[in-house]
């Protein structure tokens, strides 16, 4: 049986955040153009990579990599939005 380490429970969590803020953005309580919205995205998506450094998927890291550039772009666009009012 394999334990669990540090590393896989940062994973989960990163998991559980990025799930947690699509059910929100579902249920209509999270705007995908809020800053929050993509700080949670990256927030989480940031420790599934951590945990990817210690149990390596290149297909796993490609999209969290993604998942990643997309939340900044997320961010940015909430940044102008902000500006802009």
């Amino acid at each position: 049986m394999t334990s669990i380490n540090a590393s896989d429970v940062i994973g989960i969590a990163g998991a559980l955040i990025v799930v947690i803020a699509y059910f929100l953005n579902l249920h209509g309580t999270l705007c995908t153009t809020s800053y929050k919205y993509s700080a949670l995205n990256l927030v989480g998506s940031l420790m599934i990579v951590y945990s990817l450094i210690y149990h390596p998927n290149p297909a796993s890291m490609l999209i969290e990599g993604f998942w990643a550039s997309i939340s900044l772009y997320g961010l940015y666009k909430a940044h102008q939005n902000r500006r802009t009012r």
